[in-house]
């Protein structure tokens, strides 16, 4: 399953989070897969697409960055696939 997780750094401009990031990499368990991101231009937010078929494991990684960084985490799905499921309603 896809998910888009919206971050809010609590640090102006995520310069805490970025150092974190280049001392300890992403620290996500075994089974949570970093797809892209995306970032906007005054560091305040960033769009992560990630997948798993364990949501706990995203609990998981969470835990190493709340401390930097508020989440919002929602289960998303490809346009193609939101198109397919919603074709037999149309």
């Amino acid at each position: 399953m896809l998910y888009m997780i919206v971050e809010r750094f609590k640090t102006p401009g995520g310069i805490d989070v970025y150092r974190r990031a280049r001392e300890h990499g992403r620290m996500m368990p075994k089974g949570l897969e970093y797809i892209s991101s995306w970032v906007d231009y005054k560091f305040e937010t960033c769009f992560q697409l990630m997948k798993t078929e364990n949501k706990n494991l995203i609990d998981e990684w969470i835990d190493h960055w709340k401390d930097l960084v508020e989440f919002d985490v929602v289960a998303v799905q490809t346009s193609a696939e939101a198109v397919q499921a919603i074709a037999p309603l149309l």
